[in-house]
């Protein structure tokens, strides 16, 4: 006779599926005009995962098509999600701060998905040990991760930043104190060091 299970505990839904089935949480956007233009943020439940610069309507579309295929889930906007959407107002409150001179260290969390391997290392470090202000070259911050030679390899890692401003790509200048390159602009780079102290403030 077969046993009566009318009584036993039933598993949770999807126990016994594989993790990859299961459908992860939607990630969170959204878009606002500031100082340097307009930005794009997202995030997931872990923490800001993108900043994207010239925010317009096609740079949207194709940075979240992307961001979709590559995190393998649904974005909504910001206002819909109970979980990320926090996380990417208490950023806008955090750059708006910044923005406004009121802030110089972020607490915003990360979610470092899009910046893999050395290009992660090296955004780590950039993080941690350039503050707001300071400055550092690409064959100073290469030793630090401790391969003197990866100059190069680190500004491929700068122009990878998937978190900038958050994570200050815009403190790192060329050998001799050039300013380097910049995803966002040469122009907003510069504004971000001026905001900063270390170059003068536009005088228009």
């Amino acid at each position: 006779m077969s046993p009566d299970t009318r009584d036993a505990p039933r598993p949770p839904a999807g126990a016994g599926e594989p993790q990859e089935a299961r459908e992860a949480p939607p990630a969170a956007w959204s878009v606002r005009e500031t100082p340097i233009g307009p930005l794009l943020l997202a995030a997931t439940e872990r923490g800001l995962v993108l900043v994207a610069f010239h925010a317009d309507a096609r740079t949207v579309r194709r940075s979240l098509a992307r961001l979709e295929g590559v995190l393998g889930r649904r974005l909504v906007p910001a206002a819909e999600d109970q979980v990320a959407g926090p996380l990417v107002a208490g950023a806008w409150a955090e750059l708006d701060a910044y923005f406004e001179g009121r802030l110089e260290v972020f607490e915003t969390p990360l979610d470092w998905s899009l910046a893999p391997g050395f290009t992660g290392q090296v955004l780590r470090e950039l993080a941690a040990s350039v503050r707001f202000g300071s400055v550092v070259g690409y064959g100073e911050l290469a030793e630090r991760v401790g391969d003197r030679d990866a100059a190069r390899a680190v500004g491929a890692a700068m122009g990878a930043n998937p978190l900038p401003v958050i994570v200050p790509c815009h403190r790192v200048l060329a050998a001799g104190g050039g300013i380097g390159g910049f995803g966002g602009g040469l122009e907003t780079k510069r504004a971000l060091l001026a905001l900063e102290g270390v170059l003068p403030a536009p005088l228009f």
